[in-house]
């Protein structure tokens, strides 16, 4: 895990889906001694109407079927701990120590805001977590959109479940130990707090967001190098074309290919080869652009969850008493019906790509060499690739089915809507990932293609991401296993170096 990503700060202000990602990558974070001191003072009036035998849910009383029941003072320690204990049972797959660290930062940024009632120190006790790389486990599995693997969480929090520190799984408390955090028990709502919101689902929805951010430039690319390697014309990314159907996301992918494929002699010798590209080429504004709207609109929606309080209940401080606020803030449907049009998206562009890959490989469409390779030679070339592509592609639009229609009553009928959102959350990192592999495998196709154009030059941009290409992938002359060079090109895109070349092309022109 990359752990010089600097220190971030949270508290009451702002946070963006980014910082999140950082922390989540490895980097420290900092708390704001202001929110500190507000959740201390909420803290003492949640005592206080502890003492005074004021009827709280979930804090005086258990949760969901059992809000009737009444907890006296002496058993809310260890009510908020069975809270956890009782949560903890998900199943399948771990979590990534990504998706883990992400979920507690989005779990502080809440608590922080000051409206949990917990106290300063599980802030600073998960925030010290953070900072020395003692990384909960959980099972993925389980969540209807909250609860489950925020109880794994908060069990290790409080020494019990299992950690990773060092590169080791161990019991929490040895974990704990050997990183020299202290044994702590949960105060009032402390357990409650930290298993009654969005927090999963919001942190698996940033990380969905930012990584798919940084492979649409890599997208709008990888189409624009097959257009060119396929002797296309670009007036389908005209700028008076786009100015009559004026999406935002349209006219920025149109804009960003018009100046990628600027100065080349690929496209200027064939301007004339074809009046009209097939739809996966011409259409890569729309297409992309599409893609882009929805995924501006998901980043607005994660964006606001983020810096939201999605507990329940909720204290106010009003005229120096403690105004409790039993709600739903907790329910998933904003994000989850989010997170499901971005899978759809993501699914669209995915589509596209592939269709592309099988173009530019098949000699019928192409008029470039059988699956790219030299002819007559008796290699395969780029010919099974694709068919990855297809698979995932696939896979893809399976991912598109929306989770969030899937909801079921659940706690004897007291949560008979549940959000389905970490399932929708989860379909879209998936389906993330899977794009990834796919506009790997079109740059891939796209690079050796345009070889068989030289001694012409491609466009600005394509020859600037088949430098970059080439210091990791060789041209193919001859069958060599292919998953070196494909995992090669999944890790230029994850890393962003790729991405960043090309914003920084498009922002120059």
């Amino acid at each position: 895990m990359t752990t010089d990503l600097g220190c971030i700060t949270l508290g009451g202000g702002p946070c963006t889906i980014e910082e999140i990602v950082r922390i989540a990558d490895g980097a420290e974070v900092f708390l704001e001694p202001h929110a500190l001191e507000n959740m201390a003072v909420v803290s003492q009036y949640i005592r206080r109407a502890i003492q005074e035998e004021q009827v709280i849910y979930g804090l005086t009383t258990g949760v969901g079927d059992l809000v009737t029941t009444r907890l006296s003072a002496g058993q809310i320690t260890d009510t908020q701990l069975n809270m956890l204990r009782s949560h903890a049972c998900g199943v399948g797959a771990a979590l990534t120590m990504r998706e883990v660290r992400a979920t507690m930062a989005v779990t502080l940024k809440s608590l922080l805001q000051g409206y949990s009632g917990v106290t300063p120190a599980l802030a600073l006790r998960m925030a010290d977590m953070l900072n020395k790389q003692v990384t909960p486990w959980s099972p993925s599995g389980g969540s209807v959109g909250y609860l489950i693997a925020t109880a794994h969480i908060g069990l290790s929090v409080f020494g019990e479940g299992k950690c990773w520190y060092r590169g080791e799984l161990l019991p929490s408390d040895r974990a704990l130990a050997l990183a020299e955090i202290p044994p702590y028990l949960p105060g009032p709502r402390e357990g409650h707090a930290l298993v009654g919101g969005t927090y999963e689902i919001t942190a698996l929805g940033c990380l969905a967001v930012a990584d798919f951010q940084r492979l649409l430039p890599v997208a709008d690319m990888a189409g624009g190098m097959c257009l060119e390697a396929l002797k296309g014309n670009t007036r389908g990314y005209d700028a008076r074309l786009h100015a009559l159907r004026p999406h935002p996301g349209q006219q920025e992918t149109a804009k960003n290919l018009r100046l990628l494929l600027s100065g080349s002699e690929i496209l200027e010798r064939y301007r004339e080869h074809r009046i009209q590209d097939a739809l996966s080429l011409r259409c890569i504004p729309q297409i992309h652009g599409a893609v882009r709207d929805q995924l501006a609109h998901c980043r607005q929606v994660m964006t606001i969850e983020l810096n939201s309080v999605t507990d329940n209940p909720l204290f106010l401080i009003e005229e120096e008493r403690l105004t409790v606020l039993p709600g739903g803030n907790g329910h998933g449907a904003p994000v989850a019906l989010a997170l499901d049009s971005l899978a759809v998206a993501i699914a669209q562009l995915s589509s596209a790509s592939q269709a592309r890959s099988d173009r530019i490989t098949n000699v019928h469409l192409s008029g470039l060499p059988a699956f790219l390779v030299t002819p007559g030679s008796g290699c395969s070339g780029m010919m099974i690739p694709p068919y990855v592509a297809a698979a995932l592609a696939g896979e893809n639009r399976s991912l598109a089915g929306p989770a969030s229609i899937h909801t079921v009553p659940t706690c004897a009928g007291q949560e008979d809507h549940v959000s389905m959102g970490v399932s929708a959350a989860r379909q879209a990192l998936k389906a993330v990932e899977n794009a990834v592999d796919i506009v790997a495998i079109e740059l891939l196709c796209a690079c050796q293609a345009l070889e068989f154009h030289r001694p012409l030059r491609a466009a600005v941009g394509s020859e600037a991401t088949l430098a970059m290409v080439r210091r990791a992938v060789p041209f193919r002359e001859k069958d060599t296993a292919l998953y070196p060079d494909m995992h090669a090109l999944r890790s230029l895109i994850v890393e962003g170096e790729l991405s960043e070349m090309l914003q920084e092309l498009c922002s120059q022109q």
